[in-house]
């Protein structure tokens, strides 16, 4: 599609239908419409929720994230030397990929049991969490035009990090509680804790292999990189 307007270049990035053209063409309008979906998505996922703070509720965490979790990405898919890799643009997607959690807004805890909405509510973590991570795997390959090893370990090894990071940041008293067996009030989240658990120890298997690749990669790209000068 030629020069397409700024809503049907979003829908074909979250569709997996761009191109290098589109992802070459984010300017700051979209960066604005991509932070006011985060903020607004921020607002959602937290909502129906009383036991989080005024700044999580207003939404604020939620775009202070997605610069956070940008500069990681960024920083990380430097040493394996992809053909294209600019900050901006990083950002730019991953506040273009919020749109997905919307779906964390429905209030499933007024209209179903509390295992009704605890099912509902792991379903929503895993359908949002493998669309944003397909999403970035298709902006690694037709973007950045990364090969495959080096595509896995950038994909994997950031999500390895921020498991880890949000397990212990925001999550350890639930982590704990869920892990040490301590009573607690049931809530809907339950099992999105408990997928938590599972992917940190996961996180904890892959880790060091993942290190151990990028460090390969990275290299293997000065080595070629050294060779063509």
């Amino acid at each position: 599609m030629k020069n397409p307007t700024m809503l049907a270049r979003i829908v074909r990035i979250l569709t997996f239908r761009a191109d290098g053209d589109d992802y070459d063409s984010l300017t700051w309008h979209y960066l604005a419409a991509g932070l006011v979906a985060t903020w607004v998505v921020g607002v959602g996922r937290y909502w129906d929720n009383p036991r989080i703070s005024f700044f999580e509720h207003a939404g604020l965490g939620s775009v202070v994230y997605v610069f956070v979790l940008s500069v990681l990405l960024w920083i990380l898919g430097l040493a394996l030397r992809p053909k294209r890799w600019r900050y901006f643009n990083l950002l730019v997607f991953v506040t273009l990929t919020a749109p997905p959690g919307l779906i964390y807004a429905i209030p499933v805890e007024r209209f179903m049991s509390i295992e009704g909405a605890r099912t509902a509510n792991l379903w929503f973590l895993a359908i949002v969490a493998i669309w944003r991570l397909a999403l970035y795997a298709h902006f690694l390959a037709i973007y950045a035009e990364l090969r495959t090893g080096p595509r896995l370990v950038q994909l994997l090894l950031p999500m390895c990090l921020i498991i880890a990071i949000l397990t212990a940041l925001n999550l350890e008293r639930a982590v704990f509680d869920v892990m040490g067996g301590v009573a607690r009030e049931t809530t809907s989240a339950d099992s999105a804790y408990g997928v938590l658990v599972m992917l940190t120890l996961i996180s904890v298997y892959l880790f060091p292999a993942l290190v151990v690749a990028y460090g390969f990669f990275t290299f293997k790209g000065w080595r070629e990189a050294k060779g063509r000068d």
